[in-house]
């Protein structure tokens, strides 16, 4: 997955998860996501360094689309949409 800047004109459901280590940024996003309507976003916050690898192996295994992620420092921000 290339790495793209997170955003675009939806507003995404926003999930902090910074301090967690695999897997719980992974389990507390699919928790998340069925609060995000189907084709909605959600941006997900990481300081988890495996997060953008974790997240790429959920989605594939769920249908949620990985849109982007972003790093700045020890953030990560990572943007999922669910299936509609």
């Amino acid at each position: 997955m290339n790495k793209e800047a997170c955003g675009g004109a939806t507003q995404a459901v926003e999930l902090d998860t910074t301090g967690l280590k695999c897997p719980l940024p992974v389990l507390k996003a699919r928790k998340k996501l069925r609060e995000v309507p189907p084709g909605g976003q959600l941006k997900v916050l990481a300081t988890d360094p495996g997060a953008v690898k974790d997240f790429e192996a959920f989605c594939e295994a769920t249908g949620t689309r990985y849109l982007s992620w972003d790093q700045t420092g020890d953030l990560y921000t990572i943007l999922l949409e669910r299936p509609a």
